[in-house]
């Protein structure tokens, strides 16, 4: 049985954050192949992105792409158009013949899984793998409690990403995409797509 993870986000952009949680997801489990795949309609956010489904594709590639051999940027959540829900993929991804699945997610989409389309279909066909996004000891008891809840009514398994915390946003990124904010908080292939492509201009509708 070959065990795969997947690592879905709208990645826009992609960023050291999400580069830091990749790493500690591909050394802390003993995968035969995870899927970077950018969603194509996020179906939690309003926001419209700015930026084309194939630059963030293109992104993701520069950004995660070079971390490991077993990493595959794939474009199957964009392909398939609509909106992108995680039981669709899911269950695409057990029709390619993978049974044991890791889904990786951050402190946000943990506590919002259980409002997502089929969550009993994501508990029982994947193992749940939330890496902290925040240094917020108030948000513990409200963690905890939701995996008792999960575990409770869905049976769930879930497990913390041992990660270094990198308090830092896309859309804060967007927002203030100065030279020092590219440097410090986005991978340099990554800032320069960005320049070369001009992309992110337009801050005042994001």
């Amino acid at each position: 049985m070959m065990r795969i993870g997947i690592y879905g986000g709208t990645f826009d952009p992609p960023h050291n954050g999400h580069v830091s949680a990749l790493k500690a997801f591909t050394e802390q489990f003993d995968f035969d192949k995870i899927f970077i795949i950018p969603v194509l309609i996020p179906p939690h956010k309003s926001r419209k992105s700015t930026v084309s489904a194939e630059d963030r594709l293109n992104m993701s590639d520069l950004a995660f792409k070079n971390l490991s051999k077993i990493i595959e940027i794939s474009d199957l959540e964009i392909n398939r158009q609509g909106k992108s829900y995680t039981a669709d993929t899911i269950r695409e991804i057990k029709n390619m013949g993978y049974d044991d699945i890791y889904f990786l997610c951050g402190t946000d989409m943990l506590l919002t899984l259980d409002s997502w389309y089929m969550p009993e279909y994501i508990f029982a066909n994947a193992t749940i793998v939330y890496a902290r996004r925040e240094c917020d000891e108030r948000l513990d008891i409200e963690i905890s409690e939701k995996i008792q809840n999960y575990q409770a009514k869905f049976n769930a398994k879930i497990i913390p990403l041992k990660t270094q915390i990198i308090e830092i946003s896309s859309s804060e990124i967007r927002e203030s995409l100065d030279t020092e904010s590219r440097n410090r908080y986005l991978p340099s292939e990554v800032a320069d797509y960005i320049i070369n492509h001009g992309l992110y201009k337009d801050v005042s509708t994001i």
